[in-house]
């Protein structure tokens, strides 16, 4: 059995509510589990994360890995730090697990505004200064001077029929 420690979609619509779980890796993200290892949730300013460490690195011991967004959270909070210390036999009790996401930092209108301002000026220098060379002697030596040749046209030695439709040749 594949174990993996993944995030189970909880709370209502448009109120997500993340539990830490250890489920085996056939089974649906939503549908059964074998533990429940904390909770994350991202709707709280700041985000917060209850986790259970000695429950994370008992699954961890027994081979079970961790989805890429449990890494990616764990990591913020510091617990794949102590997880390093306890798995070389070092005491991890010197680092301190969070409880809470830092949020990125969201660009105001105005700092937007400044950055395509910086990113346009370049733009207008490269634009004048840009030199045009003239067509060197080799190069235009090196032009088509054939005319385009004229194929004629199928010759039919047929005459156009002037009978009318509905018509037959009894001769």
């Amino acid at each position: 059995m594949a174990v993996r420690i993944r995030l189970r979609r909880m709370g209502s619509k448009k109120r997500p509510f993340y539990r830490f779980v250890a489920a085996d890796s056939r089974y649906a993200r939503d549908g059964r589990f074998l533990e429940t290892l904390g909770y994350y949730n991202p709707m709280e300013k700041p985000a917060k994360i209850n986790v259970e460490p000695e429950k994370v690195f008992k699954w961890l011991k027994n081979g079970a890995q961790m989805s890429e967004t449990v890494t990616s959270l764990f990591k913020q909070i510091k617990l794949l730090d102590k997880w390093e210390k306890v798995r070389a036999g070092e005491s991890g009790d010197d680092i301190e697990i969070k409880n809470t996401i830092r949020e990125r930092k969201k660009r105001s209108l105005k700092a937007k505004a400044a950055a395509t301002e910086i990113k346009e000026e370049p733009a207008e220098e490269v634009a004048t200064t840009v030199i045009t060379k003239e067509p060197t002697a080799k190069a235009a030596t090196t032009e088509i001077t054939e005319e385009p040749t004229k194929e004629a046209a199928p010759e039919t030695t047929e005459e156009p029929s002037t009978k009318e439709p509905g018509e037959t040749d009894n001769s």
